[in-house]
């Protein structure tokens, strides 16, 4: 199993979408839709740049989030994701002041 597909799998059980419904909802054909989004979860097959960018929409994710080979870079990348702008400036000063000052 591949980071994409095990990342893949653990966002959309996390958001309870079966793999039929985010597949469609990411603008796979309903008559595969199941497959194909069994098929990159077990890391059969990798979705395209485009379709990655549409299962990470409907998820509400980041698409770097599902190559950070790290769990504690991606699980910060998703935190930052949900944060609004001016607080994404916030986090961004912080974590430069944090990182240089040694």
């Amino acid at each position: 199993m591949t980071t994409f597909s095990r990342r893949l799998k653990e966002a959309r059980k996390a958001r309870g979408f079966s793999q039929e419904r985010l597949g469609i909802e990411a603008g796979i054909e309903p008559a595969t839709a199941s497959a194909r989004m069994s098929q990159y979860e077990k890391g059969v097959h990798l979705p395209g740049e485009s379709i990655v960018k549409q299962i990470a929409t409907v998820l509400d994710l980041p698409v770097a989030y599902f190559y950070c080979a790290n769990d504690d870079e991606a699980h910060l990348l998703q935190c930052f994701h949900c944060l609004k702008q001016d607080d994404r400036k916030q986090v961004v000063d912080l974590a430069e002041s944090l990182a240089f000052s040694q």
